[in-house]
């Protein structure tokens, strides 16, 4: 039997998935909760499937000697927004929203980061396209997220390929926009991220044309408040707080069923769809150190941005990361995780 995408109505959901997003979504901070006792509070902004669900699931939100104070964002642009203006301590977003951050002058601070494939990051033609290989796809149209981590994706593979982003039509939709274009055949292709790739996969309505893995840096981060690292009592919560996550993304890799169950519930993905992208993409980070190499990524993207007038002039990447939270991890160039079976 032919397995069918659900409704792109049903697909908005998604957006408030993982940190690749880009976009103007608004925050949402509706269901926030609290964890925790003391007289410290730590305010955290989140995402639909994202730090609280993995913390809780792994069971690494018990004996906390502070209160977290959990807000739920659409995407990471808008959990940044509340960064820089100290409403949130910290949050997880994924590679591009700090860079758009410091090309802002946003008051940011990279202080923790992981390491994924970027498999999940794909451009997607339909199942019966006739495009075989990438340098076919000057002059076709295709849908992509502005500003999101698959608009860096997609100029990177580009340029793999011999194009510039100028020899195709894009055509710039957030997610069930594009899903919506993708399907009724009115763009050639899409260029997105899991779970976004492993649900057309899935559904068997369409194939990779190309992914990221080893054309763009695969990385997300935790990004901080500079106010809340200067209160030596909240940067100490930080620290226990980027512990617990890395402990948990651990605990992802060792249980990958159970974390994909728990994260369809969450979101509303199907179960085998939630699972693949796990195994593809979400289970695959390993934390890494905020060093020079992942600087000099990131100066690459914000560089490429700035080129094409998006971000409005040069950005130091540089100066938006605190280092202070690296321990003894390595470097971020780890080679991530991937299981034997994905």
């Amino acid at each position: 039997m032919r397995r069918h995408l659900v409704p792109a109505a049903l697909l908005l959901p998604l957006t408030l998935l993982l940190a690749a997003c880009g976009g103007n979504s608004a925050a949402d901070t509706a269901g926030a909760g609290t964890d925790g006792k003391g007289s410290l509070t730590l305010n955290v902004g989140d995402q639909k499937g994202g730090s609280e669900a993995v913390l809780r699931a792994a069971g690494e939100l018990k004996n906390l000697d502070y209160k977290i104070k959990w807000s739920t964002f659409t995407s990471g642009p808008p959990l940044l927004e509340a960064v820089n203006a100290k409403a949130v301590d910290i949050g997880g977003v994924g590679n591009t929203p700090p860079v758009f951050a410091a090309g802002a002058g946003s008051k940011v601070s990279v202080v923790a980061a992981w390491h994924g494939t970027s498999k999940g990051e794909a451009i997607l033609v339909p199942k019966n396209s006739s495009l075989r290989k990438p340098e076919e796809l000057k002059g076709r149209s295709i849908a992509v997220a502005q500003g999101s981590s698959a608009h860096f994706q997609l100029i990177a593979s580009l340029k793999e390929a011999g194009l510039k982003l100028s020899d195709v039509k894009v055509k710039y939709l957030q997610p069930a926009d594009a899903l919506a274009a993708f399907t009724g055949g009115k763009v050639d292709a899409w260029a997105v991220w899991d779970p976004y790739t492993s649900q057309v996969l899935h559904a068997e309505q369409g194939r990779i044309l190309a992914d990221g893995d080893g054309v763009v840096n695969g990385l997300s981060f935790q990004v901080a408040a500079p106010s809340a690292l200067k209160d030596t009592k909240k940067a100490a919560a930080v620290k226990d707080y980027l512990e617990r996550l890395r402990r948990a993304q651990d605990w992802v890799y060792r249980h990958p069923d159970a974390w994909a169950k728990v994260w369809a519930k969450d979101t509303g993905l199907p179960y085998e769809v939630a699972l693949a992208s796990v195994k593809r993409t979400n289970a695959s980070r390993i934390a890494v150190a905020v060093d020079k190499p992942l600087i000099a990524s990131e100066q690459q993207i914000a560089d490429t941005f700035t080129e094409l007038k998006l971000i409005p002039g040069k950005v130091d990447f540089a100066a938006f990361v605190d280092t202070r939270f690296n321990g003894g991890l390595p470097p971020s160039t780890t080679t991530p995780r991937v299981y034997k079976d994905s």
